[in-house]
């Protein structure tokens, strides 16, 4: 009886083994169950893009690609259908937003890859489904409505001439796109026969989106970080700061010179900003803490991704203990190993203009079915603060003075106030050569837009970059 109850016994416990092993891979095959449902629905976008994806051949198939608009419903980019059914994908404005709406083959790029899973899909009213289910034709694929303004790129553009670089024009209260070139450009027109040379021409790099992937040294135009970390070091000192420029500055062996070798004489920080006083920013470069100097690196997105759904490089810049004299001379004024996009500059310039408070850049207003109905509406999004408003206000007024006292005059006196920050940097070996920077924003008082520039070997921030900034500051204000 005591053997039979041992048995009963042990049998129990396997039972109770079993269920409890059944139970947990139950458990578990419900969970991966679970978060597969839940990872295609949060993530149906990326997954019917993936070019694996059959579903996405299975739209193309049965719908005709939406089309692209600007924000005041020109057309970017379509798709005409000849008489033999022919479909052939048209961007109206060639070159002049080749970047920026991007392409739809050979993988796609601009907004033709952002928008993708709209442009494909169709939610046309049943009736009309139904229309082209009897003709035999294909569903009209959704319709975008972008933030671009056309007269806003074409200014830009243009006056980007036959220069390398890239221009940015962004709302800094919404974070709206408003135009955005990089040159060397291309036809997305003539696309597919160009392909190959394209991709071969690595000197010019002409596919690289350089707003969002070119990474160049800041040059002066990194003072504004600079000049924001010894303001969080010294929040009143900073307004006693005194330094007498005399064309150089140096710490041992090591020297700095100013832009030409410019001696700007006796300064205080706000005409050190001014007159971008490389030599007074390598004395002030010396001074800084520098893992707090990371930790406001950090603060304003160095090293780190960014809120962006193109593709993008990563500003990248160490400041550790490590770091020599020689190094922090050059990081104050934005040369030596530094690199920074276009983009990641006009965030941070953007949130100086918005009270401290970066918004995450976007391309795509809404969404309309063929019918008008709007079917998405992307709204602005902040994404971080950068800094104080304290700080932001400091910032901007030192920015400001650049255009009333300094490198920036060029914007002075004008039908609008402007604050912005220019920048000369040396990419090579030859003093001579340098990128000329601009980034900024107008009006001051309540900023409505904000540019980012850079031109490739140009020169002065001030000589080549400026006027281009003034000429896209008159087009919106229509000044």
């Amino acid at each position: 009886m005591r053997v039979k109850n041992r048995a009963d016994n042990n049998r129990k416990k396997i039972n109770i083994q079993i269920a409890i092993v059944t139970f947990l891979f139950v458990g578990v095959f419900v969970g991966m169950m679970g978060y597969i449902c839940y990872y295609s629905v949060t993530n149906k976008q990326e997954l019917i893009n993936n070019s694996y994806n059959s579903r996405q051949k299975m739209l193309i198939a049965q719908n005709i690609r939406g089309t692209i608009y600007s924000k005041d419903g020109d057309v970017l980019a379509e798709t005409v259908t000849d008489s033999d059914g022919e479909e052939t994908r048209q961007y109206p404005y060639a070159d002049l937003f080749s970047h920026a709406v991007g392409y739809s083959t050979n993988g796609r790029a601009g907004v033709e890859a952002l928008g993708n899973y709209y442009l494909i899909n169709s939610n046309a009213p049943l009736s009309d489904k139904v229309a082209k289910d009897v003709s035999g034709e294909k569903y009209p694929g959704d319709d975008i409505y972008t933030t671009l303004d056309v007269n806003l790129q074409e200014v830009a553009y243009n006056a980007l001439g036959v220069y390398k670089g890239a221009i940015i024009v962004t709302q800094p209260s919404t974070g709206k796109i408003l135009a955005m070139v990089s040159k060397p450009d291309f036809n997305p027109n003539q696309i597919d026969a160009i392909w190959d040379d394209l991709v071969a021409d690595e000197d010019n790099s002409i596919l690289l989106n350089r707003t969002t992937q070119g990474l160049y040294p800041p040059g002066s135009t990194f003072k504004i970080v600079t000049a924001l970390e010894y303001i969080r070091e010294n929040p009143d000192a900073y307004k006693n700061y005194t330094f007498n420029c005399t064309g150089s500055f140096s710490d041992g062996a090591d020297r700095i010179n100013c832009y030409h070798g410019q001696s700007h004489g006796s300064e205080d920080f706000a005409l050190s900003f001014a007159k971008s006083c490389n030599s007074s920013f390598a004395n002030i470069g010396l001074k800084l803490n520098k893992s707090k100097f990371d930790d406001t690196l950090a603060d304003l997105m160095f090293n780190e991704e960014l809120p962006l759904k193109v593709n993008y490089s990563k500003s990248r810049i160490t400041v550790n203990e490590d770091s020599t004299n020689a190094d922090m001379m050059q990081i104050a004024i934005g040369q030596g190993t530094t690199g920074m996009t276009p983009i990641h500059l006009n965030m941070i310039t953007s949130a100086i203009a918005d009270g401290g408070v970066v918004m995450q850049p976007y391309m795509i207003d809404h969404v309309e079915n063929s019918a008008g109905t709007v079917i998405k509406q992307f709204a602005p999004s902040s994404y971080r603060k950068l800094m104080t408003e304290a700080e932001a206000d400091i910032l901007a007024g030192l920015m400001k003075g650049v255009v009333e006292k300094g490198t920036a005059s060029r914007l002075k006196g004008l039908s609008y106030t402007a604050a912005g920050k220019t920048g000369s940097a040396e990419y090579n070996s030859v003093k001579e050569d340098s990128h000329a920077w601009f980034t900024g924003f107008a009006p001051v008082e309540e900023p409505e837009i904000c540019v980012t520039i850079i031109i490739e070997g140009a020169g002065s921030g001030g000589d080549y970059a400026v006027p281009i900034a003034k000429r896209i500051f008159d087009a919106y204000f229509g000044a």
